[in-house]
């Protein structure tokens, strides 16, 4: 038998009813939420989270099936909140359209739509415009050698790109993220009254330019994604404009919010290694492995749930019954010592990599590709202009659980390495 770790303190677990006590904001558990992974998956990979109010899974191999089943899905029973709603009407509005939080057959064909756009063929075109933007970014650092890389390169490279794919003004990026942060706050556990109201206030507003943008488009149409979605619209695909309004939005914020985590927490990765850091990116078969492992060991979003559409055993002896929730913690998943060797150690190339950070079965991310070249692209880039780049504080994770990424990233660079745009 596995001997028990010691629970640090601000967590109680029940071994015999597998019940956890954690608050998701305490600040040990923010910015070092794999040490109690570990301790969890030692004694019991599935577990009541009382806080929550649902049973999660922690196991690699659960969390897997459990993405794949199909008797557990995203789309939200009628009957599974029966609270007033009314003040985040607009919210939900948004909510209820998007791919995310449905199920086939109108999952099927929001996301075959959409699909177009993403597959790896159309987003390797990419390449060389984000390779250029990201010597651009690096060429407007400041000249004292210092940068906060969240804001100055982390957050504009996934935003340009997924604006420009989108056919949005670029201009419109700061309003964008900020619609965007303040509808995300909405899915953080605990949210209060003013924050439930102000993504209700984005959701409307975001929604509302969306409808006059893509008036704009319809009578000036281009090749970008939102045109594509017009046009499908007018001949005949079943693309209301209710969904249409959705699906850009939700292209919109996810096309931007894990990448730019994912950036920060790569950087600070690849910085802990020591060392050149180049050495990760040597050719683009190094720099697709660093960025796989980077998604493993610390990913940007550490917690998916499901909605039961049927009873479902999710765990040995614990069953589920229809519209309960169960959350699915990537995070502990891909840190799971029973799938991963070393999880802890940084290993790119590692024989075991299947990580789960952009999901699995039919909600597997869609914007997967053009994460994953972003990713290759920006390390790379940052890392050959910037060898000598040196962290100017511990790295602090911001209390956004469960998305996991960096307040800040302050750094120094010294000389800034020859590269411009391409």
């Amino acid at each position: 038998m596995t001997a028990r770790l010691p629970l640090p303190p601000y967590l109680s677990f029940a071994p015999a009813a597998r019940r956890l006590r954690l608050d998701p904001h305490e600040a040990a558990f923010v910015q070092n939420p794999y040490e109690t992974y570990a301790l969890l998956q030692a004694q019991s990979p599935a577990f009541f989270w009382e806080d929550y109010g649902f049973w999660c899974l922690s196991g690699y191999d659960a969390v897997n099936r459990a993405l794949r089943d199909r008797r557990l899905g995203r789309q939200k029973p009628a009957a599974a909140d029966a609270r007033d709603r009314s003040h985040v009407r607009d919210f939900d509005a948004v909510d209820a359209n998007s791919m995310l939080e449905l199920e086939p057959p109108v999952h099927t064909r929001l996301r075959t739509l959409v699909n177009r756009a993403f597959v790896s063929r159309q987003v390797e075109r990419l390449r060389p415009r984000v390779e250029t933007l990201c010597h651009a970014l690096i060429d407007g650092f400041e000249a004292d050698g210092q940068a906060e890389l969240i804001t100055a390169y982390a957050t504009p490279i996934p935003l340009v790109i997924i604006t420009e794919m989108l056919g949005v003004p670029v201009e419109m990026g700061p309003q964008l993220v900020d619609w965007s942060h303040r509808m995300v706050a909405m899915y953080m556990h605990g949210s209060d009254r003013e924050t439930q109201e102000r993504a209700n206030e984005a959701a409307r507003d975001f929604a509302d330019f969306i409808r006059a943008y893509a008036r704009k488009r319809r009578a000036t149409p281009g090749d970008d994604l939102l045109s594509l979605l017009i046009v499908a619209r007018e001949e005949g695909e079943r693309l209301s404009e209710d969904e249409l309004v959705s699906s850009v939005i939700l292209l919109l914020n996810a096309g931007h919010e894990a990448t730019v985590h994912q950036l920060g927490n790569a950087v600070a990765t690849v910085l802990d290694q020591g060392g050149d850091p180049r050495r990760f990116f040597g050719s683009a078969h190094d720099a697709a492995a660093t960025v796989e492992e980077c998604l493993r060991y610390d990913p940007p979003l550490h917690m998916f749930t499901r909605y039961a559409y049927e009873a479902v055993d999710i765990a040995p002896g614990v069953t589920i019954d229809p519209g309960e929730q169960v959350g699915l913690l990537l995070g502990a998943a891909n840190n799971d010592p029973t799938a991963f060797a070393d999880p802890r150690l940084f290993t790119p190339g590692r024989g075991d990599q299947k990580n789960v950070s952009f999901g699995a079965g039919i909600h597997f991310c869609i914007g997967a590709p053009l994460a994953r070249l972003e990713l290759q692209v920006g390390l790379k880039v940052l890392f050959e202009r910037l060898p000598k780049l040196v962290a100017l504080q511990a790295p602090r994770y911001g209390d956004t659980y469960h998305f996991h990424g960096l307040q800040r990233l302050d750094c120094a660079y010294g000389i800034l390495q020859s590269g411009g745009s391409t």
